[in-house]
């Protein structure tokens, strides 16, 4: 390097430091009271007419007054670019100035910075430079999709689908217009060791390497997104860089409507290449600096409703809001279309517009914590289950008549989650129709008629899943209980005087087992949920299946575990609800989470009771079993597994039960906490011990207009239940408990 400065530049004993960079070797060359920046970079035909245009651009920019620019110095033989072999250098001014990332950023300043990269775009605005209208670099946004194949060296499963879901959502916000959009030559790459100030103002830049022919709005894009790190109000802050850009240089309103998601595109080429430079350059310091607020800014961005970012950087730049649908209006329209037996939760309803993971957007531009929707076992919108939809629509979809790999697969990758004796899977599209199979499957094994069924217990909105379903069939004027139903008592400890040492379990089993005796060698199947969601979250009394099982079997019927709201992992411990009460049952009920919001369900059985079945009518299901669902939940079995939500669900469902047992001891009227994992339930009593519906539903609302889901249920609706998609974090548990703390006090003071 030194052999260089001294032939070409004329410079001789000068001190050499290292700068790092990603794309080429750089050295500070000082020389008495001069300072350069000499830069060397591979040979490459493409390379050299990169610098050639890159030279240009300096000259074009160096003539806007009042800024900074880095000056190319010329050789003794007056040449700007230097080929050596298989390498090319260039000497450079250096450009004096503090950092972007070592001052304030003042609304004053962050305005500046906007008004800087106007000033500096709109002067580039027509530039043309064939070089740079051929580069293809993946930190040119245009290209953010070539940052997919560097997802796999992100090492862990949940970032990894962190960092997918942004790609979906480029493809579907930002790509459809891409033609549309305004392009020019931009600086893209605005950071905060790029740009430079002087007495609290943006003074000029540096480093116009990743300089490209991009969208327009990209520059912007890309400075927000530097400046945004780290800043308790991103939005804020991002609105002074786009109102000081706009005053010089107006941006479109389709340029700011997508900003959202460039800034997140930003954001996941900023970590997409900087795990894969790990693996060149393990022990780099530069690589991680700028990777950890990154990754910060990532997670704080999708809790930000892309509606919200949308308005606001609307006002910034002075246009209007988006209209917004008007409540009363769908409200009525809803009451038109649709029957009053559907019913929408809280007081005051809410608009859904887009989702993700834990978090719900509604059409305002609240960012709402789901607690509630368990469904949504994966997450919402999980980008790994979207795609497997996604890419197995647009090649196939068919019913079980034809062999086709996915429900080879899927039921392979199911069955291995079950004993060896549950064997056999019937796939239908809801856990109602599982249970309404599993009905007929068991009436048709056992040759009876009877079904024994938990009070306060919830299978399905068939016909058959109303008349086994307690809940629903003691309510309201339907035709009630059927003759073929046998209750048997809810085994619920709490409230019930008894230890849940065995003790309750024995008393439940034993109350069941004189209910069962009564209608002794006609009872075809006994159904109970592992723990009881709409009787309030109501774990079975320990050893009570134990008991009641065997009794079952005895008198000829089989026992059905119904896991449609708490398997797949949820409860933690434990991946199916049966385990945690130490048995094994003849046929297991699955959906919800199954699909992950795609309609999915299914019946696990035995051999012999599939032979028992096989022997009547064929059983069909139009869309049970198909591609399409098949597809879908064995990506939701691979997220489980991939991102360990089980182990997740165990010890985020531990931390907030803990949290809920701290609130169950400062205030009275947190009677109970109980459940596992992530499927918990906390009863609500008065003063007096009776059930307290209306703060139970108070406590509800106030968390909604907090923005955060949770729901009501049990036999009195006095019952909080929580169930969250297991992307749910700590984090979240605590502003979950610190809400629900604040309301409790509000309420009762």
């Amino acid at each position: 390097m030194k052999r260089i400065l001294s032939e070409y530049y004329g410079l001789n004993q000068v001190k050499l430091t290292p700068l790092e960079g990603y794309d080429s070797v750089n050295f500070k060359v000082e020389k008495k009271n001069k300072i350069y920046v000499l830069k060397q970079y591979p040979y490459s035909d493409a390379n050299q007419e990169l610098l050639r245009a890159e030279n240009h651009i300096l000259e074009s920019v160096s003539k806007l007054e009042g800024y900074d620019f880095p000056k190319t110095i010329k050789t003794v033989t007056q040449k700007k670019l230097i080929v050596k072999g298989e390498k090319v250098f260039r000497l450079l001014s250096y450009v004096e100035g503090d950092f972007l990332g070592n001052v304030q950023h003042t609304p004053k300043f962050l305005k500046s910075f906007g008004e800087f990269l106007g000033k500096m775009d709109r002067s580039l605005f027509g530039a043309y430079e064939v070089a740079l209208s051929a580069k293809e670099t993946p930190w040119d946004l245009k290209y953010f999709m070539a940052n997919e194949k560097h997802l796999k060296f992100i090492p862990k499963a949940r970032d990894r689908s962190l960092v997918d879901y942004f790609f979906l959502q480029f493809l579907e916000n930002v790509s459809p217009i891409a033609y549309e959009l305004r392009k020019s030559i931009i600086h893209n790459d605005a950071n905060d060791w790029n740009v430079l100030s002087k007495n609290g103002m943006v003074s000029g830049i540096i480093d116009f390497g990743d300089m490209c022919h991009s969208w327009t709005v990209n520059e912007i894009a890309v400075a927000i997104t530097y400046v945004m790190m780290e800043k308790e109000n991103p939005l804020e802050v991002a609105s002074q860089v786009i109102k000081g850009y706009h005053e010089v240089f107006p941006l479109e309103i389709r340029e700011l409507d997508i900003l959202y998601y460039l800034v997140a595109a930003r954001l996941c080429t900023s970590v997409c290449n900087s795990a894969y430079a790990k693996t060149l350059k393990p022990e780099s310091e530069y690589i991680t600096i700028s990777e950890k607020p990154a990754w910060l800014l990532l997670r704080k961005w999708l809790s930000i409703n892309p509606i919200k970012c949308r308005d606001t950087f609307r006002l910034a730049a002075g246009y209007p809001k988006t209209d917004k649908p008007r409540p009363q209006e769908q409200l009525k329209q809803r009451d038109s279309n649709l029957g009053k037996a559907l019913s929408l939760s809280y007081s005051n309803p809410i608009q859904m517009r887009r989702s993700a993971f834990q978090y719900m957007y509604d059409s305002q531009g609240n960012t709402i914590l789901d607690a509630y929707n368990n469904i949504m076992l994966a997450g919402h919108c999980h980008p790994k289950v979207v795609r497997a939809g996604r890419e197995t629509m647009a090649r196939l979809n068919t019913n079980t008549r034809y062999l086709y790999q996915e429900i080879l697969a899927y039921s392979e990758k199911l069955l291995s989650r079950f004993p060896k004796n549950l064997n056999k899977v019937f796939f239908v599209n809801s856990g109602s129709a599982a249970t309404d199979l599993a009905i007929r499957m068991a009436l048709a094994h056992s040759k009876k008629r009877k079904i024994m069924v938990l009070e306060h217990g919830y299978h399905g909105n068939t016909r058959i899943g109303t008349d086994i379903s307690h809940y629903k069939y003691t309510k309201g004027d339907d035709l009630g209980k059927q003759r073929y139903i046998v209750e048997a008592p809810m085994p619920k400890v709490f409230g019930s005087g008894l230890k849940d040492d065995g003790t309750a379990g024995q008393y439940f089993a034993r109350e069941t087992i004189s209910r069962l005796e009564k209608a002794t060698g006609q009872v075809a199947a006994f159904i109970a949920e592992p723990i009881l969601g709409c009787g309030g979250q109501v774990p079975l009394a320990k050893g009570y299946l134990k008991e009641v099982y065997p009794k079952i079997r005895d008198q000829g019927g089989i026992c059905i575990s119904d896991e449609v709201q708490v398997g797949f992992g949820r409860l933690g411990d434990y991946f199916w609800g049966y385990e945690m009460n130490g048995v094994v049952p003849d046929m297991v009920v699955l959906g919800k989470p199954m699909g992950n919001g795609h309609p999915i369900g299914a019946v696990v059985t035995t051999t012999e009771i599939s032979e028992s079945f096989a022997k009547g009518p064929e059983f069909f299901s139009s869309f049970g079993g198909n591609p399409v669902s098949c597809a879908i939940g064995n990506a939701v079995l691979e997220v489980i597994l991939e991102e360990g939500l089980q182990e997740h669900a165990q010890k985020v469902g531990n931390h907030l039960e803990s949290l809920l047992i701290e609130l169950q001891q400062e205030f009275m009227e947190v009677a109970d906490v109980r459940g596992k994992g992530l499927f918990l339930g906390v009863e609500i009593l008065d003063t007096k011990g009776n059930p307290n519906t209306i703060l139970a539903h108070k406590i509800k609302d106030g968390l909604r207009e907090n923005h955060i889901l949770i729901g009501t249920d049990g036999p009195h609706d006095n019952v909080l239940k929580i169930k969250p998609p297991l992307s749910f974090s700590k984090d979240d548990a605590d502003l979950l408990a610190h809400h629900l703390r604040k309301i409790l006090h509000d309420l009762l003071n």
